[in-house]
Protein backbone atom coordinates (compact mmCIF):
# COMPACT_ATOMS: atom_id res chain seq x y z
CA UNK A 1 0.00 0.00 0.00
CA UNK A 2 1.44 3.63 -0.98
CA UNK A 3 2.04 5.82 1.78
CA UNK A 4 -0.62 8.25 0.94
CA UNK A 5 -3.09 5.56 0.71
CA UNK A 6 -2.15 4.67 4.27
CA UNK A 7 -1.99 8.30 5.39
CA UNK A 8 -5.36 8.77 3.93
CA UNK A 9 -6.92 5.66 4.81
CA UNK A 10 -6.22 6.07 7.87
CA UNK A 11 -7.25 9.99 8.64
CA UNK A 12 -10.53 8.71 7.17
CA UNK A 13 -10.58 5.85 10.09
CA UNK A 14 -10.08 8.63 12.40
CA UNK A 15 -12.40 10.75 11.11
CA UNK A 16 -15.31 8.04 11.51
CA UNK A 17 -14.35 6.85 14.93
CA UNK A 18 -14.04 10.60 15.93
CA UNK A 19 -17.42 10.74 15.27
CA UNK A 20 -18.96 7.96 16.07
CA UNK A 21 -17.39 7.97 19.69
CA UNK A 22 -18.27 12.03 19.92
CA UNK A 23 -21.78 10.77 19.45
CA UNK A 24 -22.18 8.16 21.08
CA UNK A 25 -20.42 9.72 24.25
CA UNK A 26 -22.89 12.74 24.17
CA UNK A 27 -25.42 10.35 23.76
CA UNK A 28 -24.08 9.07 27.23
CA UNK A 29 -23.99 12.15 28.77
CA UNK A 30 -27.14 14.06 27.68
CA UNK A 31 -29.08 10.57 29.27
CA UNK A 32 -30.49 9.83 26.11
CA UNK A 33 -33.33 7.57 26.57
CA UNK A 34 -31.52 4.21 24.88
CA UNK A 35 -28.66 4.85 26.72
CA UNK A 36 -30.09 4.67 30.06
CA UNK A 37 -31.93 1.44 29.26
CA UNK A 38 -28.73 -0.34 28.11
CA UNK A 39 -26.08 0.40 31.29
CA UNK A 40 -29.55 -0.48 33.02
CA UNK A 41 -29.93 -3.41 31.69
CA UNK A 42 -25.51 -4.42 32.52
CA UNK A 43 -26.74 -3.51 36.02
CA UNK A 44 -23.92 -1.61 37.05
CA UNK A 45 -25.55 1.44 37.41
CA UNK A 46 -25.59 4.98 35.85
CA UNK A 47 -22.39 6.22 36.83
CA UNK A 48 -20.74 3.96 34.22
CA UNK A 49 -22.54 5.49 31.70
CA UNK A 50 -21.08 8.58 32.82
CA UNK A 51 -17.76 7.49 32.87
CA UNK A 52 -17.99 5.58 29.28
CA UNK A 53 -19.23 8.64 27.74
CA UNK A 54 -16.01 10.91 28.99
CA UNK A 55 -13.85 7.68 27.69
CA UNK A 56 -15.53 8.08 24.90
CA UNK A 57 -15.19 11.38 23.99
CA UNK A 58 -11.67 11.78 25.46
CA UNK A 59 -10.41 9.16 24.01
CA UNK A 60 -11.88 10.10 20.62
CA UNK A 61 -9.74 14.21 21.29
CA UNK A 62 -6.69 11.80 21.84
CA UNK A 63 -6.50 10.62 18.33
CA UNK A 64 -5.67 13.68 17.03
CA UNK A 65 -3.37 15.01 19.59
CA UNK A 66 0.89 14.05 18.67
CA UNK A 67 1.98 11.45 21.08
CA UNK A 68 -0.97 10.17 22.22
CA UNK A 69 -2.55 8.68 19.93
CA UNK A 70 -2.14 5.54 20.68
CA UNK A 71 -3.56 6.08 24.10
CA UNK A 72 -6.84 7.02 22.95
CA UNK A 73 -7.31 4.29 20.41
CA UNK A 74 -6.16 2.16 22.75
CA UNK A 75 -8.57 3.17 25.39
CA UNK A 76 -11.39 3.00 22.44
CA UNK A 77 -10.36 -0.64 21.91
CA UNK A 78 -10.59 -1.47 25.51
CA UNK A 79 -14.12 0.29 25.83
CA UNK A 80 -15.52 -1.52 22.47
CA UNK A 81 -14.12 -4.82 23.72
CA UNK A 82 -16.09 -4.18 26.75
CA UNK A 83 -19.54 -3.02 24.70
CA UNK A 84 -18.62 -6.55 22.61
CA UNK A 85 -19.36 -8.37 25.78
CA UNK A 86 -21.83 -6.82 27.49
CA UNK A 87 -23.56 -7.01 23.74
CA UNK A 88 -22.82 -10.92 23.45
CA UNK A 89 -23.31 -11.62 27.13
CA UNK A 90 -26.01 -9.43 28.70
CA UNK A 91 -27.44 -6.77 26.29
CA UNK A 92 -27.90 -8.55 22.82
CA UNK A 93 -29.31 -8.26 19.63
CA UNK A 94 -25.90 -7.29 17.98
CA UNK A 95 -22.22 -7.03 18.59
CA UNK A 96 -21.84 -6.01 15.21
CA UNK A 97 -21.35 -2.38 15.48
CA UNK A 98 -19.04 -2.84 18.67
CA UNK A 99 -17.24 -5.12 16.99
CA UNK A 100 -16.21 -3.41 14.33
CA UNK A 101 -15.70 -0.08 15.98
CA UNK A 102 -13.01 -1.98 18.11
CA UNK A 103 -11.00 -2.88 15.10
CA UNK A 104 -10.88 -0.03 13.89
CA UNK A 105 -9.76 1.36 17.16
CA UNK A 106 -7.09 -1.14 17.10
CA UNK A 107 -6.29 0.02 13.58
CA UNK A 108 -5.51 2.92 14.63
CA UNK A 109 -4.00 1.76 17.80
CA UNK A 110 -1.43 0.13 15.95
CA UNK A 111 0.05 2.41 13.40
CA UNK A 112 0.47 4.11 16.43
CA UNK A 113 2.37 1.58 18.37
CA UNK A 114 5.50 3.32 18.61
CA UNK A 115 3.83 5.52 20.85
CA UNK A 116 3.50 2.46 23.32
CA UNK A 117 5.61 2.67 26.11
CA UNK A 118 5.84 -1.78 26.29
CA UNK A 119 7.82 -2.65 23.05
CA UNK A 120 5.06 -3.34 20.71
CA UNK A 121 7.64 -3.05 17.35
CA UNK A 122 8.17 -0.38 15.23
CA UNK A 123 5.97 1.72 13.52
CA UNK A 124 6.58 4.62 10.30
CA UNK A 125 4.51 7.34 13.07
Amino acid sequence: MSGNVKKYSLLVVKVLLTLAFVAAGLAKLSGQEMMVQTFEAVGVGQWFRYVTGVIEIGAAALLWVRGLQFVGAGLLTCTMAGATLAHLFIIGPSAVPALVLGILSAIVAYHYRAQSPIDLGSSAA
